[in-house]
């Protein structure tokens, strides 16, 4: 739990389009200031889905985009410490292979990764 609110975990497959996987948890987003994320999810109905949570989205633009994306570049140079937690995180075998199949059990999995990890 994260200041009382339980974290949200969504698990999709492999090779899912990131737009996928935004379209799912937007309902489920819990409260929150800022969104850091890659240029995968740059789309303008996120984006607007994001406004309309109050959630203010610090996602730099596609390449490809004809009109550049203001976001906060301070901001989003601190994403790289999620980035090193993921890396560190698949060190583990069984998180990096997804040996388990259920949901809940590789949540369990990745909690015990991230308590010994942090523990150490």
């Amino acid at each position: 739990m994260a200041n009382g609110r339980p974290i949200r975990f969504f698990m999709t497959a492999g090779r899912v389009s990131d737009y996928t996987g935004a379209a799912a948890l937007l309902g489920s987003l819990p409260s929150a200031q800022w969104l850091l994320a890659d240029r995968g999810y740059d789309a303008d109905w996120f984006r607007d889905a994001l406004k309309d949570k109050v959630i203010k989205p610090c996602i730099p633009g596609r390449k490809s985009r004809s009109k550049p994306v203001k976001y906060d570049k301070r901001r989003y140079k601190r994403r790289n410490r999620i980035e090193i937690m993921f890396g560190r995180l698949k060190d583990w075998r069984r998180v990096t292979t997804r040996y388990d199949k259920c949901p809940k059990v590789f949540l369990s999995a990745v909690a015990l990764a991230a308590t010994v990890l942090f523990w150490l």
